[in-house]
């Protein structure tokens, strides 16, 4: 059997490069890492945990011990995971995602998250979406309308609003005032 433990503000490829690099330099022996958790056949030996624990919090990372924290980043990981890795899944209703990848009710969850962190998870789920779509703007490879379909939005219309509630500004806007800060690569001192 083995035993996870729970990984807050992990959320890209990076965070799981710069924990393996934690777990490899102070020679822990993990079966796994994903984003919020990594995998043991057993837990490290108490003193090598309290340094695990300072080496992670060094580089912006904290070892979950609550259970109801623990919970909480399950789903912001499960959320991170659906937004920025499985669009495709976007078909699904967020709640019967969140049942299934955190085996837990969802009213549950839903009350859980929002005593938590102070908003409910489907405003945790359209602030990932609107930083994904300004990531995505950012790119320049896709136009708004196929943006709107990654990001499984019903009309361009729909992300349009949701992302001038959210930023203030409309996502042409956002991209024109982003293009207007960048120097070319020919220009920087």
């Amino acid at each position: 059997m083995s035993v996870q433990l729970y990984i807050k503000n992990m959320v890209c490829d990076r965070c799981i490069m710069a924990v393996r690099q934690v777990f490899d330099k102070m020679g822990l022996n993990y079966q796994n890492i994903q984003l919020g958790q990594a995998e043991f056949k057993e837990l490290p030996a108490p003193e090598q945990m309290l340094k695990l624990r300072e080496q992670l919090e060094a580089i912006g990372f904290e070892l979950l011990d609550d259970r109801k924290a623990k919970i909480v980043e399950q789903i912001k990981t499960a959320i991170v995971t659906l937004i920025h890795r499985n669009a495709s899944d976007f078909n699904l209703k967020l709640s019967a995602y969140l049942v299934d990848k955190v085996q837990m009710d969802y009213h549950y969850l839903s009350t859980l998250f929002s005593s938590v962190e102070g908003i409910t998870i489907e405003k945790y789920a359209i602030l990932q979406r609107i930083e994904k779509a300004k990531e995505l703007l950012l790119y320049n490879e896709l136009n708004l309308s196929e943006i709107a379909d990654e990001l499984g939005y019903s009309s361009v219309q729909h992300l349009s609003q949701q992302f001038k509630k959210v930023t203030g500004l409309t996502p042409t806007h956002f991209k024109e005032l982003r293009e207007n800060k960048r120097k070319p690569l020919d220009k920087l001192n």
